[in-house]
């Protein structure tokens, strides 16, 4: 898929005032400050759980040397020691690690989120995975004037939605337990199914086939399909859906929605972990 191409203008000024990016040898780099990052760099997100000799494996660092850099980012609150003496960021940065791996995802995938949205004229919404909600990222309305509206920053059922069920389908049973169990199960319409033991089977069937549906669960008179997104550690981390009206709906063209969404998941999946792969950590 052709990247897109941005064009702008700006006004030069007057004056410009440039700091100089310093070399890691530069007479002012602190290589102190420096090993100290590149431990921090070690950690995807909250979840990673490193011991002493991860960290020194992937940061490339002696262990004599790395307990001290360990010892003194958890005592200022930037490291968690756990119970078994690994450890894991603070929610101090992890917040703040997930905000920036969410943008990253929404900008990579707006490409394919748009031809989505161009090729079914149907809304394309995306949503992310934020340690224990489900939140709508991006949506790009269809042009029809009757359409299914999606609003940004809003927090996804996992039991009713097609982006929620895409995502804690294929999570670790554990989180899936906590998803359901802060989220709540309610019903939003009255084909909501708020059945324990039903949901846990539908979510295995998502697991299965791949992509989810929602059939009026969430808003009557609409249907959703969802596939999820997969990141380098091959983790689902996010979903891209289309809402439909169901009068526009019919065997033929849930075929080929399916299709769609699925074949971009994909699509956007492999950018989202060629673009991750390739920054160093």
């Amino acid at each position: 898929m052709p990247k897109p191409t941005i064009k702008s203008r700006r006004r030069k000024p007057k004056v410009t005032i440039r700091t100089p990016m310093l070399p890691a040898n530069g007479e002012y780099y602190s290589k102190a400050i420096g090993r100290a990052l590149d431990v921090l760099e070690c950690f995807h997100d909250s979840e990673t759980s490193l011991s002493l000799t991860d960290i020194s494996r992937q940061g490339g660092l002696p262990e004599s040397s790395l307990f001290r850099i360990l010892s003194t980012l958890e005592s200022r609150g930037y490291l968690l020691r756990t119970a078994d003496g690994a450890y894991g960021l603070s929610p101090r940065l992890a917040v703040g690690l997930i905000q920036e791996r969410a943008k990253r995802v929404r900008d990579l995938t707006r490409p394919f989120l748009k031809a989505l949205n161009s090729s079914l004229n149907e809304t394309s919404s995306l949503a992310f995975l934020f340690e224990d909600r489900i939140q709508l990222i991006d949506t790009i309305e269809t042009l029809h004037d009757i359409r299914i509206t999606n609003t940004l920053g809003r927090v996804l059922p996992p039991h009713c939605s097609s982006l929620g069920k895409a995502i804690v389908a294929f999570q670790p049973k554990e989180l899936v337990e906590r998803l359901i169990r802060i989220s709540g199960l309610f019903r939003r319409t009255e084909k909501t199914v708020i059945d324990r033991a039903a949901v846990l089977a539908d979510l295995e069937e998502v697991g299965k086939r791949g992509y989810a549906t929602d059939r009026e669960e969430s808003v009557m008179g609409g249907v959703c399909f969802g596939a999820p997104i997969f990141d380098e550690r091959q983790r689902s981390v996010a979903a891209i859906s289309v809402s439909i009206p169901l009068i526009r709906m019919s065997k033929e063209r849930e075929h080929e929605t399916i299709q769609a969404v699925v074949d971009v998941a994909r699509q956007a999946s492999e950018a989202i972990q060629a673009n991750f792969s390739s920054v160093p950590r």
